[in-house]
């Protein structure tokens, strides 16, 4: 099974340490005295993925078109929020009669990336682009607790942080990758 999801260490070592500049340049993102993990963890996220760093400081496999971590306001719990470039379903690919010869196009690909149209693309033809939206609860036992503040070592926490939400959500979604047949 490939990766969904990692942390790109070498390219950050090459760039001195950019994505530890960029928490410490973004300190007034984060919120403090919080007991619970989750909106540092949720925060150094933001901050390790496009757009906020580009590239980022985790990188995923060409399908994932977005990825974001969210605290649920419900029980203050963390969830994923992953959407995936997907076929179209099998009831649209059985028959092309629908089409009645409009020129429809699918996912277009850009060095091997999954790309939404340009705005002169869409005013040429039509897309019909399937995607999967995957919300799922992440546990927190293994995220670092908070740090009391922009003085307690950050940097080292947020890329603790990051590293733990790497590593479920490319369980959570590696399998789903892999059926889809990357």
């Amino acid at each position: 099974m490939a990766k969904a999801f990692w942390i790109d260490q070498d390219f950050d070592r090459d760039r001195d340490g950019r994505y530890a500049v960029h928490v410490r340049k973004n300190l007034d993102e984060f919120e403090w005295g919080d007991i619970a993990p989750v909106r540092f963890a949720c925060t150094a996220w933001r901050l390790a993925t496009p757009p906020s760093l580009t590239p980022g400081y985790v990188r995923w496999d060409r399908r994932v078109l977005e990825a974001a971590c969210h605290r649920n306001t419900w029980d203050g719990t963390l969830y994923a929020r992953v959407r995936l470039a997907s076929p179209l379903p099998e009831e649209l690919t059985r028959s092309r009669a629908w089409w009645r010869d409009r020129g429809w196009l699918g996912w277009q690909e850009t060095f091997g990336q999954y790309v939404e149209p340009t705005q002169q693309d869409l005013a040429r033809v039509p897309f019909l682009r399937a995607s999967l939206l995957v919300e799922a609860p992440l546990p927190l036992g293994d995220l670092p607790p908070e740090p009391e503040g922009p003085h307690d070592e950050v940097e080292q926490h947020a890329r603790h942080a990051v590293t733990v939400l790497a590593r479920e959500l490319d369980a959570l979604v590696g399998p789903v990758l892999d059926q889809l047949g990357r």
